[in-house]
């Protein structure tokens, strides 16, 4: 089977559902009639809270979860029909799994799963060396990783998943118990991957300034559904639209608990800032009069950016709320 998507998609899922356990009460649907198109060379984030279904999907893209129904095409190769071809594109490094072998060294890890995807010879060991040095792993290549740091084993991982230099990279908490050093170089990686070898990554996260900073795209999961999936610029600029920060003097104190219902109250010197998706003016003017109600100097209000984190607790928690076609349908607005 040659390669039938279009030349600007990586990856595409059809109807992609997982279910556990026996047929009955018990069942849980991990993914549920997923349907989704990812874009060739950009940063892809996969987001959701935990139980959402990420790390699910993940591991049937990789080919070692099967799905229940559906189909998943990588770079035009069907992953249940062409599993080695599928397979050959791509590389990753799943959260919560042991990536590497911790008894072997970092060199003789990247010959290994080099050896596994079908590299060998001198290009193997030029691609390996380059990997570790740029990861700064050279000179404890012949260490073994069992004695490296949680940061330099993510490291070597990563590395392993690139031996073979994949057009897609999947990236499932990449981050995850790392130090802050070790997670900027990540971090760094992830960008590079993308801007300058025009890689597909697609990156599962919790760290969502992160995701903000890197993502061209955003697919927001709940309860094994898509909630969202948009351009990151577009997913804020639909935000920016109705997101409001109110400034106050006073003190957390002279706020009612539920006063404020849907904002976050922050402290900045002796103000407060109340910040969050306000849609309608008649919301806003309420919030003005509970101000004035509770006698508290009004600074300022005005329509600001919101942060991606903001945005997705707003999402989720509308979900929780039961609302989900008005945010499902953000992934339809035009």
């Amino acid at each position: 089977m040659g390669n039938t998507l279009g030349p600007n998609i990586a990856i595409e899922l059809e109807d992609l559902s997982k279910t556990y356990g026996r047929h009955g009460a018990d069942n849980v649907k991990a993914v549920d009639a997923l349907s989704l198109s990812v874009p060739a060379g950009q940063v892809f984030g996969f987001l959701g809270a935990n139980g959402a279904g990420k790390t699910t999907t993940i591991k049937m893209m990789c080919g070692l979860v099967t799905p229940t129904t559906g189909r998943i095409r990588v770079n035009g190769h069907d992953v249940a029909r062409e599993r080695g071809a599928a397979l050959r594109q791509i590389g990753a490094v799943l959260e919560g799994t042991r990536n590497i072998y911790w008894r072997l060294s970092a060199w003789q890890n990247l010959i290994y799963f080099g050896h596994l995807k079908g590299c060998y010879g001198s290009e193997l060991k030029l691609r390996a060396e380059r990997l570790l040095r740029e990861l700064e792993l050279w000179d404890r290549r012949n260490d073994a990783t069992r004695t490296f740091s949680r940061g330099m084993q993510q490291k070597v991982a990563i590395a392993c998943a690139l031996i073979a230099d994949p057009l897609i990279v999947l990236l499932d908490e990449p981050t995850l118990g790392l130090d802050i050093q070790a997670s900027r170089t990540v971090k760094e990686w992830v960008a590079k991957l993308a801007r300058e070898e025009g890689k597909t990554v697609i990156l599962t996260t919790h760290q969502l300034d992160m995701a903000q900073d890197l993502c061209d795209h955003i697919a927001i999961m709940r309860q094994g559904r898509l909630l969202v999936n948009k351009p990151l610029a577009e997913l804020m600029h639909v935000f920016h639209q109705e997101y409001f920060q109110i400034r106050v003097k006073g003190s957390l104190e002279e706020c009612l608990p539920g006063k404020f219902e849907g904002l976050t109250m922050t402290v900045e010197n002796d103000n407060i800032l109340l910040s969050g998706a306000i849609a309608e003016q008649a919301a806003l003017y309420e919030h003005l009069a509970s101000i004035r109600e509770l006698r508290l100097p009004l600074l300022s209000v005005m329509r600001v950016e919101p942060n991606l984190e903001e945005v997705f607790m707003h999402l989720i928690e509308k979900g929780v709320q039961g609302d989900h076609h008005e945010t499902f349908a953000l992934s339809h607005a035009q």
